[in-house]
């Protein structure tokens, strides 16, 4: 059974930036995409980022441009660097594992606030 452990949420100023991680542990078989969503309060679950194994990537528009997905080269952590953070990017970011055979696992979420 995958799981996943996010990190490196916080508080920091528009503009600024951060890199979040998540590190998935157990047996990773092939799998159709790992990514980043994110939760507003309020406000419906959405993708931010998605990443294949073969390193395609998808980018929600909101975010095309200032976030960068990637991950190790064992495929086991994906990163999201966060730069030019705006006050609408304040949400709760969730690491999602999609399995081919569809199985879905989700990380328990780490806050990311941006504000003065």
């Amino acid at each position: 059974q995958v799981q996943l452990v996010e990190s490196g949420g916080g508080l920091v100023r528009p503009g600024g930036s951060l890199r979040l991680s998540c590190a998935a542990s157990g047996t990773i078989s092939n799998f159709v995409n790992m990514g980043w969503y994110r939760q507003a309060p309020g406000k419906e679950r959405e993708v931010v980022a998605l990443i294949t194994p073969s390193v395609s990537t998808y980018y929600a528009n909101s975010v095309k441009g200032r976030f960068t997905i990637s991950r190790d080269n064992a495929g086991s952590t994906v990163y999201l660097q966060m730069n030019s953070l705006k006050p609408e990017d304040t949400a709760e970011y969730y690491c999602r594992y999609l399995s081919d055979s569809d199985v879905i696992i989700w990380g328990q979420g780490t806050q990311v606030t941006v504000s003065s």
